[in-house]
């Protein structure tokens, strides 16, 4: 039985057990207040629209509607060049757990509010049957 914790954002058990592994002392307040507020699932229940983590998500700028194709990941394998974001940069956070439609919300190092809405979810390792990615 997997306790439930009630959210505007859904994490998987597993991803909510290895991110809560990190070390305390590197998560930004907005991680930290997303692993205490998301609703936690089993990785067989989530739902195919839910952002997970290694899932590929393609993005539309809500002001300029420029499309942007991203995978949010671990801080080991971030390489934002290629599209591969951090789950602890601010966009890799403000993505985690959305759904398609709902509209992530960050600011940029320089302080400007950015946001963009998750068009879709190309991949996500639970809709394939990949439960221990």
């Amino acid at each position: 039985m997997h306790a439930t914790i009630h959210g505007e954002r859904t994490l998987t058990d597993l991803d909510f057990a290895r991110l809560s592994k990190l070390p305390q002392h590197q998560l930004p307040p907005a991680f930290a207040e997303l692993l205490d507020c998301a609703e936690v699932t089993s990785s067989r229940a989530v739902s195919g629209n839910v952002v997970t983590m290694n899932s590929q998500v393609e993005t539309v700028d809500v002001l300029t509607r420029r499309r942007q194709t991203l995978t949010v990941c671990y801080p080991a394998d971030a390489q934002p060049a290629v599209g591969l974001i951090s789950v602890l940069s601010p966009v890799g956070n403000s993505l985690l757990g959305l759904k398609v439609g709902d509209t992530a919300r960050w600011l940029a190092p320089n302080g400007e509010a950015c946001a963009a809405e998750v068009a879709a979810i190309l991949f996500q390792p639970e809709a394939t049957g990949d439960y221990a990615t």
